[in-house]
């Protein structure tokens, strides 16, 4: 997987606050950050939502580096939640059919169909391979009631053994409806050095090599949520069909974050949420990708009543549109994607996607990807620097960084593993600096510089704050609560201890 690198990956030069503005000033992508409304460290700290003008637009912003958890809200959503709430009162039904000369949006019935053309490109995939529905954990499970059939032969579900604990759950609950054991049928990849916290694709063709005759469906993530590993997806899918083996990818820190390839990949199927690094609110609506080879419809025996399409958990929404409103009760897909629909997607929840979707369409993801690389890599650098003037014994090592160094295997995200009690005293400190990352305890924080809105500035000061607290904590003088003596040092006994 190529990274992309643009002239601003050569960075690191001085490592000076004038540096980061000149880098700032070079940035192709800076003026977009003026599409986001970045809160300003009076509004974190405020504790009532009113007050006069526009949020963060005179108090100084806050350092927001936390796109990787929720991503910030695009100027342009609430004029598209606004038109979409002014139609549904002016038209009533009639706005499923009707669309406005004056309004960015498209009639209701037609707002999914709209958000999966403008986020099939974010993706590689054709708008019909795509589909804007539900949450990312329900369209899992609709996934493996599609791809997940198991046989005597093969009923195993290859995972990664740090899977995002709703990835977990929902194979260990899919297994069981099978009426399967999870200690039988589910194989959870270790790193094979369990000092290490990631996965080397060699590992894992080779969890998939032992287990091949035995496996139905491998499930992994294309950036791991808590190292920010970036997996090599067309390797390991190739693998896994190779053997015959269906496999699907969890794409919610990879969308928008990294170029995907899904079509040209061969990817059976993925699944995706929408509001980290597309920006579309907490809980916002989902997507999935559905390769064009699994969406077929033969409707040649359609007049005897027989339709041939892969097997799903089928609803209303997914039923052809020519027929929908007939309201008969045989059940003919929309070819593609869109037939694994199964309820009337919330049109309100699209808005704010779209608006997310259109700044995206102001770039393209390789530029964005290369912006990505070259501002990750400078995080890395100011984190890893040593000698730094005014630092008395250094704060570099109080930490490390277990994200891979190789800027191919990872996205925006660096994850940092603190010296062990060192977390709650830190982000204490973060926190009252107007800094705002997220923590997975017991050790470890992690940073996501988002290409579309984030600053070489905001990493330099971040950084500077950042290395300060540590010191700071070392030495005891933070205020923030220290880690509970039962998570100390549980990190440096090794990963598979702590899971």
């Amino acid at each position: 997987m190529s990274t992309g690198l643009s002239p601003l990956a050569q960075v690191g030069r001085n490592h000076t606050k004038e540096e980061a503005l000149e880098l700032d000033a070079s940035d192709p992508l800076h003026h977009l950050r003026s599409e986001f409304i970045i809160p300003s460290k009076e509004d974190l700290k405020s504790k009532t939502l009113s007050r006069k003008g526009d949020p963060g637009a005179t108090e100084e912003s806050c350092i927001y580096l936390c796109g990787n958890s929720l991503g910030l809200q695009p100027r342009r959503t609430a004029d598209r939640v606004a038109a979409h709430l002014q139609a549904w009162a002016r038209k009533g039904v009639f706005g499923h059919f009707k669309a406005h000369d004056d309004s960015q949006l498209p009639a209701f019935l037609d707002l999914d169909d709209a958000a999966a053309r403008h986020a099939a490109p974010i993706v590689g995939a054709s708008p019909s391979e795509v589909s804007i529905m539900e949450t990312l954990s329900a369209n899992l499970h609709l996934m493996m009631a599609s791809f997940y059939r198991p046989t005597k032969e093969k009923y195993k579900v290859i995972i990664e053994g740090k899977a995002f604990p709703s990835d977990h759950y929902a194979v260990e609950s899919q297994i069981r409806h099978h009426n399967l054991k999870p200690e039988d049928a589910l194989i959870a990849i270790e790193p094979a050095d369990s000092t290490q916290a990631t996965l080397t694709t060699s590992h894992i063709l080779s969890i998939i090599d032992k287990h091949a005759s035995t496996t139905a469906l491998v499930l992994l993530p294309g950036v791991q949520y808590y190292t920010g590993q970036y997996l090599d997806i067309p390797t390991i899918t190739a693998h896994a069909h190779s053997h015959g083996i269906t496999i699907g990818w969890d794409l919610a820190h990879a969308v928008g974050n990294v170029e995907l390839r899904l079509h040209d990949w061969n990817v059976d199927f993925a699944v995706w949420c929408s509001y980290k690094y597309l920006n579309s609110g907490p809980g916002a609506i989902a997507g999935l990708f559905v390769h064009e080879k699994h969406g077929q419809v033969d409707k040649t025996g359609l007049d005897s009543g027989h339709v041939e399409f892969r097997h799903r958990l089928s609803g209303w929404w997914g039923g052809d549109k020519a027929t929908r409103f007939q309201m008969g009760n045989k059940f003919v897909p929309i070819p593609g994607a869109a037939g694994f629909q199964v309820g009337n997607p919330c049109a309100l929840a699209i808005c704010p996607l779209l608006a997310s979707l259109e700044i995206f369409e102001l770039t393209s993801m390789s530029a964005i990807r290369k912006k990505s690389v070259a501002i990750t890599k400078y995080l890395e650098d100011l984190l890893c620097r040593n000698g730094v003037e005014g630092e008395e014994g250094g704060a570099a090592k109080l930490y490390q960084i277990i994200t891979p160094a190789d800027p191919a295997e990872r996205g925006a995200q660096l994850s940092i593993l603190l010296k062990p009690g060192l977390l709650g005293g830190v982000m204490a400190e973060l926190e009252e600096q107007g800094v705002v990352v997220d923590e997975r305890k017991p050790d470890v924080v992690r940073v996501a510089p988002a290409p579309l809105y984030n600053t070489f500035s905001d990493v330099w000061e971040f950084v500077d704050i950042f290395r300060r607290a540590c010191i700071k904590t070392d030495k005891g003088l933070a205020q923030g609560e220290q880690e509970p003596a039962a998570f100390a040092g549980l990190e440096s006994k090794g990963w598979s201890q702590i899971k």
